[in-house]
């Protein structure tokens, strides 16, 4: 029978799910299809292709090419965008690794472009508007590895936690530290995001 390409995506995301990124190999991956190795270049020239054929399919899956409505409103549009691609990276193991120093594609373009149109039509030079698109998709990129890395090391890491001897002479860390220290992730997401929304405002403004 033939190896389909969709075949090859789908069993490799649950490969990553069960053995991370650094333990998923072609060679593993093709013992899982019950190919040999070589089957598997008819579809992808390299692993790297297939990674981001991987990465693709895990921002199809979370319908990460919906193009943004006219006229929406800008900042509650970036916003939950911001929100469904955070829960895209974190529905697959090492998902934001998996997601790093991918571009968009062809598919994804009108997507873009539709969000680069909200933010042009309240003020901001195309240049800026991808600016800002970029510096969200980073902010969401490196909070869900830190959230993934934290969830991989949480039993080495356990015990390992700041007591409040060790801030002692740093009262405004301590302060800030038991203000965060038993935070909503979620909440605390939507924080950060919240600072970036309002820069972008500020910049409408001028």
């Amino acid at each position: 029978m033939k190896l389909q390409r969709d075949e090859v995506i789908r069993t490799a995301l649950d490969l990553l799910d069960e053995v991370g990124i650094d333990g998923l190999s072609t060679r593993r991956l093709a013992e899982r299809l019950g190919v040999q190795s070589p089957a598997l270049y008819w579809h992808f020239r390299n692993k790297r292709a297939l990674l981001d054929a991987m990465a693709k399919a895990m921002m199809v899956e979370a319908g990460m090419e919906r193009p943004a409505e006219p006229g929406a409103d800008w900042r509650s549009w970036i916003a939950e965008d911001a929100r469904r691609f955070r829960r895209a990276l974190l529905s697959r193991r090492d998902g934001a690794r998996l997601h790093a120093g991918t571009r968009p594609e062809p598919a994804e373009f009108a997507a873009v472009e539709s969000e680069t149109a909200l933010l042009c039509a309240q003020g901001l030079a195309p240049a800026d508007a991808l600016r800002a698109q970029i510096a969200i998709s980073r902010y969401v990129v490196g909070w869900v590895l830190e959230e993934q890395a934290d969830a991989a090391d949480a039993g080495a890491r356990e015990g390992e936690r700041m007591a409040a001897a060790d801030l002692a002479g740093y009262p405004l860390f301590a302060e800030g530290m038991a203000a965060l220290r038993d935070a909503d992730p979620d909440a605390e997401f939507d924080h950060g995001l919240g600072l970036l929304l309002d820069g972008i405002a500020a910049r409408l403004a001028r």
